[in-house]
Parts: structure tokens; C-alpha cells; sequence
């Protein structure tokens, strides 16, 4: 290690993200609705939070809500999960949903290869999730630019490259990675669980 770098510390990883499945109670939608802007807007003030965003209920989440948030470390998601802000939150939730959470975390690229009927302990082999996306990235990102090139030609360089990164994180996030997991999974997940 070069004179002056830090080690990180076992928690200082990389990002977490963790999604929470829960089944809410027919006629509590609005109460669960505004139990869930409090709970996010309470978890954005501990450091760390990189944000959170809700999935409503429909056939792709199994009629579930799912909560997603993102913490810069293990460490800080730990300290939100274990405050007592956070357990107040928790206790209001006795009425309004039905069974138990299902939660799920991932860490760092494990977000792009997540899939709910692999088990959670499961994980793929970090070696074979970097050379699957340095593959997909380039190809989507040349698609991607081929397909923007004729429509933001005009614009500045860094606004080209902002749309266009953009456009490929969606892509990857939403349309592409979950196909290429499923895909993929036999040997992703060879020999680990999956």
C-alpha cells in the first residue's frame, strides 16, 4: 500500500443497499404511503445515506411495497438500522402490513446481480461480476452512443457524456443486468449456494 493511502476498515467497504419487501394491509396504503416518507426522510439525516426510493405494489414486486436505500458503508447502514429513531419507526408498522419483512442486502456490483429466488447468503463470484459487466458496459455504452450521437451532437461534451451515462445506467439497472443475471446465473452463482 502507497505511503499515505488508508486502509479501509472492515464496514468501510463500499456501498450497501437494502431492500425491504412488505405486504400492506388492504385499506392502510395511504397510512404505509406516509410511514414511508418519514421513515426516508428520517434515514437521509444519518451520514452516509445515498438515497432511497419506493416500488409500489404490482405483478414485478409480487404485490408488494419495496423499499430500497443505499448507505455509503456497511458501517453507517449498521448505525441506522440499529438507532432507536429507527425502531420508533418500526413499532408504527404493527397494524399496517401483514407477515414479515423480507429484507435483502447487497454490497457494491452484488446490486446489479441480485435475484429474488437466489437465496441471500448466495453470492456470485466477484472475479466473473467484473468481467460480465467490463462486457455488457461496453457494449451497451457503444450502442448507446451510436443510437444518442445523430440526436446530442450539438451539446457540450460533459452534458453528451452525462445524458449518455445516464441512459446506460438505466438500461443496465432496469432493462439489461436483471436479464443477464438470469441468464448468466448458471455460471455466475456456480458453486456458491445459487
Amino acid at each position: 500500500m502507497s505511503e499515505g493511502a488508508t486502509e479501509k476498515q472492515p464496514g468501510e467497504e463500499g456501498p450497501v443497499t437494502v431492500t425491504v419487501a412488505r405486504r400492506v394491509r388492504p385499506g392502510r396504503e395511504t397510512d404505509y404511503e406516509h410511514w414511508v416518507s418519514g421513515i426516508i426522510h428520517a434515514a437521509e439525516r444519518y451520514p452516509g445515506h445515498l438515497g432511497a426510493y419506493v416500488l409500489r405494489p404490482s405483478a414485478h414486486t409480487d404485490n408488494e411495497y419495496v423499499l430500497i436505500y443505499r448507505f455509503d458503508t456497511y458501517a453507517h447502514c449498521r448505525a441506522w438500522e440499529r438507532s432507536e429513531e429507527r425502531q420508533r419507526w418500526i413499532e408504527q408498522l404493527d397494524d399496517m402490513v401483514e407477515g414479515e419483512a423480507a429484507i435483502k442486502k447487497v454490497t457494491g456490483l452484488e446490486f446489479w446481480f441480485d435475484l429474488p429466488e437466489v437465496p441471500a447468503a448466495a453470492k456470485p463470484s466477484p472475479h466473473k461480476m467484473v468481467v460480465t459487466l467490463i462486457v455488457v458496459v461496453y457494449l451497451l455504452l457503444s450502442v448507446v452512443k451510436w443510437v444518442l450521437s445523430p440526436l446530442i451532437s450539438g451539446l457540450s461534451a460533459a452534458v453528451q457524456l452525462f445524458i449518455v451515462v445516464a441512459v446506460q445506467v438505466a438500461l443496465l439497472t432496469y432493462l439489461v443486468m436483471p436479464r443477464v443475471t438470469r441468464l448468466l446465473k448458471g455460471w455466475l452463482y456456480a458453486g456458491r449456494g445459487g
